[in-house]
């Protein structure tokens, strides 16, 4: 409706989400395992529950959704594995076709782009959420600014400073989570050695490890809006 035109692809896969409640707690911890059909996630819930994030081809997605929860749990379970023990599907399951999509520009005279509006990208990184927050801390401050300046704040050259502050930082993720889907996604055995090889390095690299850490968490150096640094604007 605004005439912005977005870039996209499709990966062919899809991504289950279902909510899962298993036998023992998982202490709040988090996994994502990179299996060949695409990144399995397990996010921590209350309780013995948690949270799944299962990424297959779109075919195969579409099949285990509309299967049984017998033959989906079995399925699971494959993946899961027995640490947690006995698993039950809790709710509906569902599947969502996963790509890259990146709006050719974030805004228009009196329309700004943020979160979902702007950019979709691959969840291998979790990645998403933290940028839709980077966005509303951005937009928030640049037009708080130009109000008090006097300014318009639909203005088209107002809004032109919160595409300039976050279009590269999309940009940035969207390719490296291309990347990292176009690596992790495979079972071809040198980037099998190679991922192998790197996970092991930047487990035994306690800076490397800190630097990864920061950059899932959303925590990293550079121009931050100051709503994320916990500053009032």
């Amino acid at each position: 409706m605004a005439g912005i035109r977005t870039l996209h692809w499709d990966y062919g896969q899809s991504g289950i989400v279902a909510t899962v409640a298993h036998e023992r707690p998982h202490e709040g911890r988090a996994e994502e395992h990179f299996l060949p059909s695409g990144p399995f996630a397990i996010l921590p819930l209350k309780g013995n529950r948690s949270s799944l994030v299962w990424t297959e081809p779109t075919r195969e997605a579409e099949r285990l959704v509309a299967s049984d929860d017998m033959v989906f749990e079995l399925e699971l379970e494959q993946r899961f594995g027995h640490k947690l023990g006995a698993l039950t599907v809790e709710g509906p399951k569902k599947a969502f076709p996963l790509g890259l999509t990146l709006a050719r520009e974030f805004v228009r005279p009196r329309i700004a782009l943020a979160g979902d509006a702007a950019h979709g990208i691959h969840p291998i990184a979790g990645q998403g959420l933290n940028l839709g927050f980077k966005d509303a801390a951005a937009l928030a401050e640049t037009v708080v600014d130009a109000e008090r300046r006097g300014l318009d704040i639909g203005a088209l050259d107002v809004l032109e400073g919160y595409q300039r502050w976050r279009r590269f930082d999309t940009l940035q993720m969207g390719i490296t989570t291309d990347v990292l889907n176009r690596l992790f996604s495979n079972d071809n055995s040198v980037l099998r050695m190679a991922r192998s090889f790197g996970l092991s390095l930047v487990d035994r690299a306690p800076a490397l490890k800190d630097f990864f850490i920061g950059q899932a968490a959303g925590l990293t150096k550079g121009p931050s809006p100051r709503l994320l640094r916990g500053e009032a604007i």
